[in-house]
């Protein structure tokens, strides 16, 4: 399905499709930033592989109170999260 997607034909139409639609001055902008996201990404994935390796959890379960309510049925109070 995907076989001819990333010809050198495809990626010249796509760049010279994005030059039209964003303009020359806003190209260097979004690359730019693209790059911070996927930096930002791969950090992020290298630091949760290097806590599954020693053990460590960030996440940790939310305390939250049964509350008993006036008609006498045990509910969650949605307050009660601390």
């Amino acid at each position: 399905m995907f076989e001819g997607l990333f010809q050198p034909m495809h990626l010249l139409v796509l760049a010279g499709i994005a030059l039209l639609v964003f303009g020359p001055k806003k190209l260097p902008e979004l690359g730019k930033g693209l790059g911070d996201g996927i930096r930002i990404f791969k950090a992020s994935i290298r630091e949760d592989e290097q806590e599954s390796e020693t053990g460590e959890d960030r996440i940790s379960p939310p305390n939250i109170k049964i509350v008993q309510s006036s008609d006498s049925k045990k509910g969650l109070d949605p307050n009660a999260i601390a």
